[in-house]
């Protein structure tokens, strides 16, 4: 065979085997056709990883109870157990003023998600005819978030006359087991210390196992001195929820419990 001939044999079948190779072995760096099943949930730990908003706001408003709750400890201590005065409109010991001065203290660091650039305000009392024919002290006014309330109503009781006593305590047992950490309550009542309206703002949730709550407030307790009203600093007093019922669930009576907005973000995020 010529010369030329073997060598134009020799290039074919060097090609021949080089189309062989490339169609026996796969290429690497192509997708497989086969179908992939992907784990749902590993994907939601993957996608969950980064804080989203919700988180965030849950952090902030969190601190912004333990704010609260930190300096009504501080009140407390520094009253080393002694009465404080708590007669004139000004006096912070006086039980709504307490609440109020706790909050206003602590709410420069917050604001809403939805109402960034709104100051914080805790509204006041309903007046006395608009809570009519219920006695005054069981709720307060109704301010739009929009406004810079930035509580909302968790639960509310109110006695009922056209049921039974007991009825009314059945109820009011199922409201009082709604409390959660953080909440302000307000409510009118005949209670140790006093008649009429009180505040108080609760350390804890319910606890089912000792059918408690622990409360944070002043002057539901206390005494006239020379002819003015003295009251008890409380911190992590735990009563009963019978205790509590027993309080306001009374005719004409009712109670509400407050709650901040889920929404509570550090001002300026």
């Amino acid at each position: 065979m010529p010369f030329t001939s073997r060598r134009k044999l020799s290039f074919l079948l060097a090609a021949l085997l080089l189309m062989l190779c490339l169609f026996s072995f796969p290429v690497y760096g192509e997708e497989e056709t086969e179908d992939i099943s992907l784990d749902e949930d590993i994907l939601s730990d993957e996608t969950a990883s980064s804080p989203d908003g919700e988180e965030a706001s849950s952090v902030a408003r969190d601190a912004f109870i333990e704010d609260i709750i930190s300096l009504g400890r501080e009140l407390y201590e520094k009253a080393d157990g002694k009465l404080q005065r708590a007669h004139y409109k000004g006096d912070i010991y006086v039980c709504k003023n307490f609440t109020v001065h706790l909050f206003r203290q602590t709410r420069d660091r917050y604001r809403m998600a939805e109402y960034p650039d709104k100051e914080l305000k805790i509204p006041n009392n309903l007046p006395e005819k608009k809570c009519r024919p219920y006695a005054y002290g069981y709720c307060w006014e109704d301010i739009p978030a929009s406004d810079g309330n930035p509580f909302e109503i968790a639960a509310q009781f109110l006695y009922d006359k056209s049921l039974s006593k007991d009825e009314n305590i059945a109820l009011a047992r199922e409201f009082m087991k709604q409390t959660r950490k953080g909440d302000y309550f307000q409510m009118t009542g005949d209670y140790s210390g006093g008649k009429g309206a009180h505040s108080a703002i609760f350390m804890s949730d319910y606890d089912p196992e000792t059918d408690t709550v622990r409360s944070l407030e002043s002057n539901r307790s206390g005494k006239r001195i020379n002819g003015l009203r003295y009251g008890k600093v409380m911190y992590d007093c735990e009563l009963s929820i019978d205790e509590w019922v027993g309080f306001f669930c009374r005719k004409k009576c009712g109670a509400t419990l407050y709650r901040l907005r889920d929404d509570i973000i550090f001002a300026g995020e």
